[in-house]
């Protein structure tokens, strides 16, 4: 009788096992896509946190070079190498183009951090929609666009969502308008972007897009450039 039970136990155990393993195989991988976080040095951080390679990118939302960037080369990122969880991608505010970027980095924090990138990739996937404005009002009005400039950050700031038809772009994305101005006079914001690229200053960011891969700046303005630095930090 006690062999029986003694064999009966060890079969409960053994199958308690192998469920247990199976339910290891079986459970779901980490969507590190989805995983998103800021950063100390204020920008915000998508996939794996414990990442063996960490890219970094300094950027701009009215720079060109940067929109090409998010065109071409972002979503490759994320699928070949942020998905697996082997690298972890960081934007980092670099103000090339003044009150604009701020405007625009504003309302890009405003919004919950799970809903940073896709929020940024629509900026960049719209840039057009603000440069032109811009563009005509700096040929137009020249003026008025110094005058803006020399105001305060947070009605600086406003001034420009205000023109180029950032409320209305927010808004169409979820941001109530209300909201959205609160966010662009929000002093704890402003001095958080603006200690963010002074970091970038520091670190020797002259423009952007600049990356850094394991904290060490490369080469590489665009997708092409980029990739064999990511091989060389993989082997």
């Amino acid at each position: 009788m006690a062999l029986r039970f003694f064999a009966a136990a060890l079969l409960l155990i053994l199958g308690a096992g192998a469920s247990t393993a199976q339910q290891a195989r079986t459970a779901p991988a980490t969507n590190w896509v989805a995983v998103v976080a800021k950063t100390p040095e204020g920008g915000f951080r998508q996939g794996n946190p414990n990442a063996p390679i960490k890219l970094v990118e300094y950027g701009s939302r009215t720079c060109p070079t940067c929109g090409k960037f998010a065109a071409e080369g972002v979503e490759p990122l994320r699928r070949e190498w942020i998905a697996s969880g082997k690298l972890s991608y960081e934007f980092r505010d670099y103000l090339i183009h003044g009150v604009p970027d701020l405007s625009l980095a504003l309302l890009n924090q405003c919004v919950p951090a799970a809903r940073f990138f896709s929020t940024l990739d629509a900026m960049f996937a719209n840039q057009k929609a603000f440069d032109a404005p811009l563009h005509k009002l700096i040929d137009s009005q020249p003026k008025q666009v110094e005058a803006w400039q020399a105001l305060p950050p947070p009605q600086a700031a406003t001034k420009f969502a205000e023109a180029l038809g950032m409320l209305s772009f927010m808004k169409a994305r979820g941001l109530p308008e209300g909201q959205a101005r609160a966010c662009l006079t929000n002093a704890v914001r402003i001095k958080g972007i603006a200690d963010t690229y002074a970091g970038g200053v520091r670190a020797g960011i002259q423009g952007t897009p600049s990356f850094l891969v394991n904290g060490r700046r490369v080469r590489a303005y665009t997708w092409d450039q980029l990739q064999p630095e990511l091989r060389a930090a993989d082997n």
